[in-house]
């Protein structure tokens, strides 16, 4: 039985000792949390930088894998297939025993020139329909000021035509009129001297 005492006293003991360390935990949590809140931020700051700065490198190294090692092993790999091939393939224009006949710089020039021959293409295309939309332009701007020309022309010649006969109206008109004055001169000088005769 005394055995059991002692157990159940180490088991107080215990239960006391792991509530202090409770009561302590929880103190210091409150004295720590703000401090874990800020390292939390700071270090969520110093992973989003380090990606930052991780992702072009990590790209740049792609890259010049690709471009440098992956065409190495490429070959290598189809160098080793021909190797091992129990039944090797007759090459055609670009095989031959696993590799290319035809250099990699000579495809490249050739297809640069190709493009350089489409591009002269398409602005050469593009320049010609620009022409002909600036010449059929041009026409329809000449053909429009023949046409003000004429109806200028035209006006210009009814306006002269208005203009002689209104002179030659006035004209008649102030011969009628130098003619009604000259009768009427003379008919009151007559009716003048009749009244001084008279």
């Amino acid at each position: 039985m005394a055995k059991t005492l002692k157990r159940r006293k180490g088991d107080f003991e215990t239960e006391a000792a792991m509530a202090r360390l409770q009561q302590l935990a929880r103190a210091q949590s409150e004295r720590f949390g703000p401090y874990a809140d800020q390292c939390r931020q700071v270090a969520a700051e110093r992973l989003y930088q380090a990606r930052g700065w991780t992702a072009p490198r990590l790209e740049i190294a792609a890259r010049r894998v690709e471009d440098t090692v992956a065409p190495r092993v490429a070959d290598l790999l189809t160098y080793a297939a021909v190797q091992v091939d129990p039944h090797p393939k007759r090459g055609g224009f670009l095989a031959r025993r696993g590799r290319r006949q035809v250099p990699r710089p000579l495809l490249f020039a050739g297809a640069a020139a190709a493009g350089a021959a489409t591009l002269y293409g398409v602005v050469w295309l593009r320049q010609t329909t620009q022409d002909a939309r600036w010449q059929e332009n041009l026409e329809q701007a000449r053909d429009q000021v023949r046409e003000t020309r004429d109806q200028l022309a035209a006006k210009a010649k009814s306006a002269k035509e208005r203009v002689a006969a209104t002179g030659s109206e006035l004209k008649g008109d102030a011969q009628e009129a130098k003619d009604t004055a000259a009768s009427g001169a003379k008919q009151a000088t007559s009716d003048l001297n009749g009244h001084v005769t008279q």
